[in-house]
């Protein structure tokens, strides 16, 4: 009967242990606001492993294609030829590509970078921060920002090249 007894007292503690931080957890947290179509962008200042620094700001007035990415993703790996390629193309026509890695070091992405030969700026955000303020979840994630700052479309899949080529049309000013 002791045994029952104290066990009955112990499973009561831990429901009600486990309960609390479940409780905590739900109103504890800061509610982060998830962007969507018609938002404006919210602006960062990343720098790139050159130590050169890029807001999103900066591109004020012209479209941007804001890609999320890690190099350890394989659907990453998979679009980043085609952005580049893309990238080449419409950077005369007001489009640019700002792409943000998460949380690696320098040299992964320089590596990576030239591995895949690519030229668009890569910025590194190490504390996640702007992952964070983003929202992102999946990898890679990709904002379409038009000529004022407003999300146009948010892509959470990997692209095509005919998919990006559509979208970089979408944004051009």
């Amino acid at each position: 009967m002791k045994k029952k007894r104290s066990r009955l007292i112990f499973r009561t503690v831990v429901l009600l242990l486990l309960a609390s931080a479940i409780i905590f957890s739900i109103f504890s947290k800061d509610k982060v606001k998830v962007l969507a179509v018609g938002d404006k962008a919210p602006d960062f200042e990343l720098v790139d492993s050159k130590g050169n620094k890029h807001r999103l700001s900066d591109y004020a007035g012209e479209g941007v294609f804001l890609n999320f990415w890690g190099t350890w993703c394989p659907p990453c790996k998979r679009e980043m030829p085609y952005i580049e390629d893309q990238y080449k193309s419409f950077a005369d026509k007001g489009v640019h590509v700002l792409s943000v890695n998460i949380g690696e070091s320098n040299l992964k992405v320089d590596t990576f970078s030239q591995q895949y030969g690519l030229t668009f700026p890569i910025v590194i955000d190490k504390t996640k921060d702007v992952r964070d303020l983003y929202n992102i979840v999946p990898l890679p994630t990709t904002f379409l920002i038009d000529k004022d700052g407003k999300i146009t479309k948010i892509i959470t899949t990997e692209m095509t090249e005919e998919e990006i080529i559509s979208y970089m049309e979408s944004i051009q000013p």
